[in-house]
């Protein structure tokens, strides 16, 4: 996801967005606990992700 997608979108699409990437790193942190990730490094994509979101959120609150 890059920023420049999240800067035309909403607050309450960018929170609905946060949810999903939260849920995502849940389900992903709980197959890397039992060993069925095949892609770890997705780990750090959603929690880039995530800061993205919640910066884009930041600068619309401002």
């Amino acid at each position: 996801m890059k920023a420049s997608e999240l800067k035309n979108m909403s607050a309450e699409q960018l929170t609905a967005k946060l949810k999903e990437l939260k849920a995502e790193q849940f389900n992903l942190r709980f197959q890397h606990a039992i060993n069925q990730l095949e892609n770890p490094m997705r780990i750090n994509a959603v929690r880039k992700d995530i800061a993205r979101v919640l910066t884009a959120l930041s600068a619309i609150e401002k």
